[in-house]
């Protein structure tokens, strides 16, 4: 498998008082997560706020420590590398986060954020400006962007077109795992649903393996091959995405399709 996860548990102590740190409880964000993803495969990972999807996320990025289990990505163990060794593998994972005006950088230029990022698998280009050039150019059409606003600022953008230059800039080190933590929920219908296909074309063409975060099963069911649905820090379902949506098995994914608003 691309991605193993092997009894993933993220849990955060709880202190009674300022003075008594005497750990009395622990918050179980994560709480024994296994799961396989093959490459090239989107999984969507679905549930309610809460729930611990985005620690989850967090927790395979190396951006929060595991509790304990093990995050083996193409065959190597994550959970064991030390902060300078995950620094490098992590040009192969990158997220892709909810709110893209928080993400980016409001002092620096599209350019500026996509050649900082595209430097990163390959400095050679930052001694060549029309090769760096011609790079951000080719990343921002692949997005749809149009590369002539590269030297905007993200405050001068849409909220759809923010977070195509998140994806952008995600993309620019060459990843070979896309994890999205809520990348349409603040964003219009009709640009949710470009940004969908745009992932979806991307995944294509890079091959690229995705791990989607949302509480929207209907969101998921277009995009992922197959759907795990997390509730207190568990998978309580999981499987095929037209099975999962047309076969729920368990009560809380019953209660999430019931949720999902339908015509009169």
């Amino acid at each position: 498998m691309f991605l193993d996860l092997q009894d993933v548990k993220t849990h955060f102590p709880i202190k009674e008082g300022l003075l008594i740190q005497k750990q009395v409880d622990s918050v179980k964000a994560v709480d024994g997560i296994t799961l396989s993803i093959k490459k090239g495969e989107i999984l969507g990972l679905v549930g309610e706020s809460g729930c611990g999807k985005s620690t989850l996320s967090r927790t395979i990025m190396q951006l929060i420590p595991s509790t304990s289990g093990d995050i083996i990505l193409e065959g190597e163990n994550l959970s064991k590398l030390s902060s300078g060794e995950v620094r490098k593998r992590r040009l192969d994972f990158q997220m892709i986060f909810q709110d893209p005006y928080a993400s980016l950088n409001p002092r620096m230029t599209i350019y500026s954020t996509l050649s900082e990022a595209l430097t990163q698998r390959n400095p050679q280009l930052a001694k060549n400006r029309s090769d760096l050039m011609e790079a951000v150019v080719a990343l921002m059409e692949r997005v749809g962007l149009n590369p002539s606003f590269m030297k905007k600022y993200p405050h001068e953008f849409s909220g759809g077109q923010r977070q195509r230059i998140a994806i952008a800039r995600a993309l620019a080190p060459e990843p070979k795992l896309i994890i999205a933590d809520e990348p349409v929920s603040a964003l219009d219908v009709s640009i949710q649903s470009q940004i969908l296909n745009l992932l979806l074309k991307l995944r294509d063409e890079l091959d690229l393996t995705m791990i989607f975060i949302s509480h929207d099963l209907s969101v998921v069911r277009y995009l992922a091959d197959n759907i795990a649905v997390m509730y207190k820090g568990k998978i309580v379902e999981y499987g095929d995405g037209e099975r999962v949506f047309n076969q729920p098995e368990h009560a809380y994914t019953k209660k999430l399709l019931d949720a999902i608003p339908t015509m009169l």
